[in-house]
């Protein structure tokens, strides 16, 4: 799957008592291209909510709905919680987060994980 799809996903909840990691059916963005890790069987992986409120934090992106998205509502790009993910647990795509996003994530993940421009 390439690097900007908006996919389907089923996050699962932790194993013990659960603490702010999203679970549960949403909305992601997957992150790592294809071409770059052609056999694994994982990917990596930024989770959406719904809950606008959630843009007040760092590391967040509000994102639109388009129909070259497929976001239904405006939704919250949680770029602090990156997370790989077994492929198996992407359900469907459901289209593709616009350059203009990207490049916002781009910038985020940069700073999140304390690379370089």
């Amino acid at each position: 799957m390439p690097r900007g799809d908006v996919v389907l996903v089923d996050l699962p909840a932790p194993s013990r008592q659960p603490g702010h990691e999203q679970i549960g059916r949403r909305p992601g963005v997957v992150v790592q291209g294809g071409a770059a890790s052609p056999g694994l069987s994982t990917t990596l992986v930024v989770p959406f909510t719904g809950k606008q409120m959630a843009s007040r934090h760092p590391h967040t992106i509000l994102v639109r709905p388009s129909t070259q998205n497929g976001l239904h509502q405006p939704s919250v790009l949680l770029v602090a919680q990156l997370r790989a993910i077994d492929k198996a647990r992407i359900v469907q795509t459901l289209g593709t987060l616009e350059q203009q996003y990207l490049e916002k994530l781009d910038l985020e993940l940069r700073h999140l994980l304390d690379l370089p421009s």
